[in-house]
């Protein structure tokens, strides 16, 4: 059985360090130097939960109740997963259980029939995304070993299975590097469709735009990054080179000064601050700062 090291599964699912630690820390994923492919699928799931913004407390706090009423060692993998407010219900053989306030959902009037064609529906749902899954880190495994042509085939395969943004994404980076870039940006828009909370999808999607000379849409699609993850260094950037290419130097200002401050160290940082300066000198700006009780001072 193939093994990923905690770097491969970083890069694989686009998931930070920290983020990882936190989930270890919550308890709902093992620390381990390497990880299986079960253990990238429960990854995934926790990675898209926290996309609804279901913080790791509620996921385990429903994790927990599920396997107490239910007796699954693993529900996060032995159910389907849904949101309903604050908390997750879980799917299983035609059924809907919230084991928080202990309730269970389930169509008795549709007669026998019906929960058989239920339980096939939900069988096959299970098998449908497993496929999907598998497709997906076989491609991941291709690209990583160059069979490029390979990799492409199982990305199109697992997006002509399911809607899924890390599908779309990879096999846009894969077009884009080889400069086909309005099939990736197609690819970007389909992931940004998919799942439009996930930041780099739009921040892939501004890269393709730019090189097609569509900076004005590329400028929303790095915005859009930015408000969906404020600490987006490269977002930043990228935004900041946008506007002064619009000549737009005070709105690139406020990027070039947060992208130095996110990324202090190294080549596109000093060059961040170096644009900084410019526009500074350029436009005769001053850097402006209130104190409480105080009147408005320039510096």
């Amino acid at each position: 059985m193939n093994r990923y090291s905690r770097q491969d599964v970083l890069r694989i699912l686009r998931i930070s360090s920290r983020q990882l630690i936190a989930w270890e820390k919550a308890g709902l994923v093992a620390a381990a130097p390497d990880y299986g492919f079960q253990d990238l699928v429960q990854l995934r799931k926790l990675r898209d939960l926290r996309a609804m913004r279901i913080s790791a407390s509620s996921i385990r706090a429903s994790v927990h109740a599920m396997r107490a009423v239910s007796g699954m060692a693993n529900p996060l993998l032995e159910a389907g997963v849904a949101r309903r407010g604050p908390r997750l219900v879980f799917r299983h053989s035609g059924a809907t259980m919230d084991p928080i306030a202990l309730q269970f959902e389930f169509d008795f009037e549709a007669g026998n029939a019906r929960l058989a064609a239920v339980d096939d529906a939900a069988g096959s749902a299970v098998q449908r995304q497993n496929q999907v899954n598998s497709l997906f880190f076989e491609a991941v495994r291709a690209e990583e070993q160059g069979t490029l042509a390979e990799a492409i085939a199982l990305y199109e395969e697992t997006l002509r299975l399911a809607e899924h943004a890390p599908a779309a994404i990879n096999l846009g980076t894969v077009l884009y590097n080889q400069r086909d870039f309005l099939r990736a940006e197609q690819l970007y828009r389909r992931a940004t469709l998919a799942s439009p909370d996930y930041a780099l999808a739009w921040f892939d999607l501004g890269n393709a735009l730019d090189e097609l000379q569509h900076l004005s849409e590329a400028t929303e699609a790095y915005k859009t990054a930015i408000r969906l993850a404020p600490g987006y260094a490269d977002a930043h950037y990228n935004l900041a080179l946008a506007y002064e290419r619009s000549n737009e130097r005070r709105r690139a200002l406020r990027h070039w000064m947060a992208y130095a401050k996110l990324d202090p160290i190294g080549p596109w940082a000093n060059h961040a601050r170096l644009q900084a300066k410019k526009i500074l000198d350029r436009e005769q700006l001053a850097i402006v700062w209130r104190r409480p009780g105080c009147p408005l001072a320039r510096r």
